[in-house]
């Protein structure tokens, strides 16, 4: 008896054991499967156009030029010219000199890639777009970018109306709810290819704008003025209207009552 049940207990422990090491072989296997699924992700290649001889700058492709490469696509990205666009390359000028059988990107050809869409085709039917210079602080702090709505404000040193031959700093709010286009030379369509989450660093904000809004922003910066942005939340389409001209003395007059209405309005919005 007792033998018996030493061998049903082998037998157990065995088939245990076996499978056991089944499932541990076969977590293997998926850990190996997901490691080259993930490899083939980071490796896999595309067919991208080279050339078959060097090219000179300024130098007209023509279809004899054009040979193909396999490279790895995480390696070039969007920037290199893909097999199958061959015959947008015809004719087009080289902007620099070229190797044979190395990569052609379009930053490499005159025009560059005729698929991407300039920012002028961005801009709304009797809108216009004007850049401004700002600051970091009058960007707040750099974080406005393209595609957000910011109103315009602008301060500027105008003759006294109290004091004769005398100069005053006066604030006033220029432009409403204003579409961001770029900052710098990155737009929308141009973030999604960077990284995102890098500083960012502009001294020029473009705006759309109307044609006579357009006109005042020249002219604010003509005379010296200081173009800053108040970020908006993009849901936020409300318009304030008679918005003062803020001076030395508004503020000193105003100052207190500004700051009753805030703390009114936030405890309006706590006991909401």
């Amino acid at each position: 008896m007792k033998q018996k049940v030493i061998l049903i207990v082998s037998v157990v422990i065995g088939l245990l054991a076996a499978f056991l090491t089944r499932s541990y072989l076969a977590a293997k296997d998926r850990e190996v499967a997901r490691w080259k699924a993930e490899f083939d992700q980071r490796n896999r290649k595309i067919a991208v156009i080279g050339l078959n001889k060097d090219l000179p700058s300024g130098t007209p492709i023509t279809l004899e030029d054009i040979g193909g490469l396999y490279v790895v696509e995480s390696t070039v990205k969007d920037r290199a010219v893909k097999i199958e666009d061959r015959l947008l390359l015809i004719q087009r000028k080289t902007v620099r000199p070229l190797k044979k059988d190395t990569p052609v990107f379009w930053s490499d050809i005159e025009g560059g890639d005729p698929h991407e869409r300039g920012l002028a085709e961005d801009i709304k039917q009797r809108m216009r777009a004007i850049s401004v210079n700002v600051s970091g602080a009058a960007s707040v702090s750099g974080m406005v970018k393209p595609n957000d709505h910011v109103d315009v404000l602008g301060t500027f040193s105008f003759p006294s109306k109290t004091v004769q031959g005398e100069m005053e700093l006066v604030t006033m709010t220029i432009l409403q709810d204003v579409l961001v286009l770029a900052t710098g030379r990155e737009t929308a369509k141009t973030r999604l290819l960077t990284d995102t989450r890098s500083p960012a660093s502009y001294n020029m904000v473009t705006l759309e704008v109307t044609p006579r809004e357009a006109e005042m922003l020249v002219f604010a910066e003509q005379i010296k003025g200081r173009i800053s942005l108040a970020l908006r939340n993009p849901d936020d389409v409300y318009f304030e209207s008679a918005l003062p001209r803020v001076d030395f003395n508004m503020i000193q007059n105003e100052i207190e009552r500004l700051n009753t209405y805030r703390q009114q309005q936030l405890l309006r919005k706590r006991t909401d």
